[in-house]
Parts: C-alpha cells; sequence; structure tokens
C-alpha cells in the first residue's frame, strides 16, 4: 500500500472529494505532497510576513534603526513562522509517522537545525537588500522568501522527513 492508501482522510481529502472540487480529486492525490508543500508554504510566509510587519513596526517605534530592524524583525517572523511549519509539514504534507517524545523531539531538532541555515540565507538576504543596497523592505522580504521557500522543500524532503525503511516501520 502507498501512504495515501495508509493514512485516514483527512480536512483535505474531505474538501476535494466534495462534489465542486471532485475534478481536481485525482490531480491532488497524484500531486498531494507537492501541492501541500506550496499551500502550506504559503500560509508559512503569510505568518512570516504577519509577524515581520508587526514586529517591524514595533521595533521602529521603539525608535531601533535599519540594522536591529531587519535582523530583529526577520529572528523574531522566523521562529513565528519555522514553528507553524513544522506542525503542518509534519502533519500534512510529509505525513511524519515518527511517535514518542524522543522520536518528535529528534525530528523537530532536526527540522529546526535545517530552518538555522535558511535563516542565515534570509537575514544575509535582508541585511544586503534592505539595510546595505536600499531596496524595499517588502520586496527584498518576497525575495527572500521564494530562495527560502524552495530550499526548506528540499532539506525538509531529503533531510527531516524523508521516507526509508527505518521510517516506515516506526509507523
Amino acid at each position: 500500500m502507498d501512504d495515501n492508501q495508509q493514512r485516514q482522510p483527512d480536512i483535505f481529502d474531505k474538501l476535494v472529494h466534495l462534489k465542486i472540487f471532485r475534478w481536481f480529486e485525482p490531480f491532488f492525490q497524484k500531486n498531494r505532497e507537492v501541492l501541500m508543500y506550496l499551500f502550506f508554504g504559503v500560509m508559512t510566509t503569510l505568518v512570516s510576513f504577519l509577524t515581520a510587519g508587526i514586529s517591524k513596526y514595533l521595533l521602529e517605534l521603539a525608535g531601533l534603526g535599519k540594522d536591529p530592524v531587519s535582523v530583529l524583525s526577520t529572528l523574531i517572523s522566523w521562529i513565528c513562522a519555522v514553528t507553524f511549519a513544522y506542525v503542518t509539514n509534519r502533519i500534512w504534507v510529509f505525513d511524519s509517522k515518527v511517535k514518542g517524545a524522543k522520536g518528535i523531539l529528534a525530528e523537530m531538532v532536526s527540522f529546526y537545525g535545517g530552518r538555522v541555515f535558511t535563516l542565515l540565507v534570509e537575514m544575509g538576504m535582508m541585511w544586503l537588500g534592505y539595510s546595505v543596497m536600499g531596496i524595499n523592505y517588502w520586496v527584498t522580504k518576497i525575495v527572500a522568501n521564494i530562495v527560502v521557500l524552495v530550499l526548506n522543500y528540499v532539506i525538509s524532503k531529503l533531510f527531516v522527513f524523508r521516507k526509508n525503511k527505518t521510517d516506515k516501520e516506526k509507523g
């Protein structure tokens, strides 16, 4: 049995099974992982932008300059977005079978560890684009997030939620 047959239908399966979306259901089931990653990637980006905007506003209100604002707002948005991404990737994108506190903790450490690299990429892009080159904050943020989205998928797919014999035995 493949992964789609083993797991219980979730809210997304139920939505595409509604009469209005049935035409889309075969495509969805065939491409579920990528479609779910893209959907939750967009949602994670919204979480990132929302928390970046709020923290940028509050940090500027506190009188901080461009450098601390770009770095701190990116760090705050990263923590919020990565937490959201871990939960959604674990449950809906990669359908993690890891169980138990020790296994989940190891998975989380791996996930957050992979995101540290992309955090540094994003922070570097924000500093270079916004602080040094003076490019609009949101233009820089959008470009940085596209790069980060691609890198995060590769890291998650190849290192964090990879499907191998050991993972299948845990499930």
